[in-house]
């Protein structure tokens, strides 16, 4: 069954009614899925609200749902991570963003490092981007069954991690030159934690001195193995770790 997202106010409860107005989801709902009057679809909250409704009426701007049922999602992780992917070149965000999503990320937010290529060139373009990459998230979220959108935050300097780092049970950053401490290790060392973050560097990868700095804030520094992983792939190797050992990867 095909699932859509609609905000908040797009449900009437005492109604029990649910309107999709989205223009994109209306076209694909009519012109694409072909799907007619006392056709059933599948709405979801954003908030792991699912609601099965039964279509009352189509127009070209609006499509007006009967609530039949409603429940809760089951298939958003235990565990709240946030991605802190350091901007790649090209369209390797937007890959990044598709596939956490798909493997459960909570948020993603691009940082600027010093080794940072890709540059925004202003507000304007910043928002332009922001919007591309929610859309993308959205759109793997209803591939995927997700109960919530990831959100995809505006980009942020290094410098600023010092702000957001201390609200994370766990921060967690790959870097090659670590020989010490694997993830594999950390992991069985950790007392479940709930919200961890994960900080990935550019192409380039960080300079020792962001490392320190990161390690100062309370970042635990780990191996990813003797091989280099690209940037695009460091972020995959760690969510997928972390939900196959402490979210739902892998099932019961």
């Amino acid at each position: 069954m095909n699932r859509f997202f609609v905000d908040r106010k797009n449900i009437i409860g005492d109604q029990k009614l649910i309107v999709l107005d989205d223009p994109e989801d209306v076209k694909h709902i009519i012109k694409v899925l072909r799907l007619a009057e006392e056709d059933i679809l599948e709405v979801c909250d954003g908030e792991k609200g699912i609601y099965i409704g039964e279509i009352l009426s189509l127009s070209k701007t609006k499509i007006e749902l009967k609530i039949l049922e409603k429940f809760l999602s089951d298939t958003e992780p235990p565990i709240e991570v946030t991605l802190f992917q350091g901007m790649p070149k090209g369209t390797k965000m937007e890959i990044i963003i598709q596939k956490c999503t798909e493997l459960g990320i909570h948020s993603i937010i691009p940082l600027n490092t010093a080794r940072t290529v890709v540059q925004l060139k202003d507000k304007k373009d910043e928002v332009k981007k922001i919007e591309r990459w929610q859309k993308i998230a959205e759109e793997a979220a209803k591939q995927s069954k997700r109960g919530v959108i990831p959100q995809i935050g505006l980009p942020i300097n290094f410098s600023q991690l010092r702000d957001v780092l201390p609200l994370f049970d766990l921060v967690i950053i790959p870097y090659e030159k670590e020989t010490v401490l694997g993830l594999k290790t950390l992991l069985k060392e950790q007392m479940s934690p709930k919200k961890i973050a994960v900080i990935i560097g550019p192409e380039g990868g960080f300079e020792e001195t962001e490392i320190e700095i990161a390690k100062e804030l309370g970042s635990m520094s780990i191996s990813l193995g003797k091989r280099i992983l690209r940037t695009e792939t460091a972020g995959f190797v760690v969510l997928s770790t972390l939900m196959y050992e402490l979210g739902d990867l892998g099932g019961i």
